[in-house]
């Protein structure tokens, strides 16, 4: 039989509400930068934040003037705050609901139904703040959220979704106060990271996971880290070749897209 699933219909009941920066009241012009998404029970909370350089500049964009520290620095506030116990977070957004200031707004909370927690933050994170996807030569270039998205589908098909960690934080790895969170981990084991990177886009971001791998297995020499691309290198692209070298260098796997199915059935038998 195969071990792939047929969609669920949503079981659990979920909250969420949009953060938006408005540093002109004036204008009236506002960008949302951060979904907040919670359990009906309030057991679980989580905010995602922009991160991106596209992220910034979209706001930049809008209102070019913003204050960018602090834009950066509340990925940091609301993780360390939400980490509290239930009673101490719920103390911690009624103030935010009294005190935010005119340039940070809370959008009215909204309920929905979902089956998995991380995959919905993802979701409505790409819904509400991720900047629209460009078009070029009529086709829909490549994106991370939208690449997040098809590993989502293909995992949760091959019924392993619920069994990773997403958006790992690697702060325990690199240095306190790294904001960079890789995409899945689990264990079997040994731990395991994967991160989907852009073969085509993002340099920057494959450069900045080499630099997380050799921290990484540094302290565990034993870790597998898997880098999903969104198209397989091409030995005659020189920064496919280079981004090759760099990740073999530091003990990365590279699986592009297109061989995504057999890596999930492939951890699918590993992480039972």
């Amino acid at each position: 039989m195969s071990p792939v699933a047929t969609d669920e219909v949503p079981k659990n009941v979920f909250e969420y509400r949009v953060l938006r920066y408005m540093p002109n009241l004036e204008r009236d012009e506002w960008v949302n930068i951060g979904v907040l998404l919670q359990e009906a029970s309030g057991q679980r909370r989580a905010m995602r934040l922009i991160e991106e350089p596209a992220e910034f500049a979209r706001v930049r964009r809008v209102h070019p003037n913003a204050d960018e520290n602090l834009l950066r620095s509340l990925a940091t506030e609301f993780d360390a705050r939400l980490r509290a116990s239930v009673a101490d977070v719920d103390v911690y957004l009624q103030k935010l609901d009294q005190n935010l200031s005119t340039t940070l707004q809370f959008s009215q909370p909204k309920g929905l139904l979902a089956d998995n927690f991380d995959v919905e933050l993802d979701r409505l994170y790409r819904a509400q703040v991720t900047p629209p996807l460009r078009r070029a030569g009529g086709l829909l270039q490549n994106t991370r959220d939208w690449m997040r998205d098809k590993l989502n589908d293909v995992f949760r098909r091959h019924r392993i979704l619920g069994k990773l960690e997403h958006r790992v934080r690697v702060e325990g790895f690199t240095q306190p106060g790294d904001p960079m969170r890789l995409d899945y981990g689990y264990q079997n084991g040994a731990r395991g990271f994967i991160q989907s990177v852009s073969l085509r886009r993002d340099l920057p971001q494959a450069k900045a996971l080499a630099y997380t791998a050799g921290c990484i297995h540094a302290r565990d020499a034993m870790a597998e880290i898997t880098a999903i691309t969104d198209t397989a290198p091409d030995a005659e692209n020189p920064r496919h070749a280079f981004v090759e070298k760099l990740f073999a260098g530091e003990g990365i796997r590279i699986v592009a897209m297109s061989q995504v199915e057999g890596f999930a059935e492939e951890l699918r038998q590993r992480i039972q």
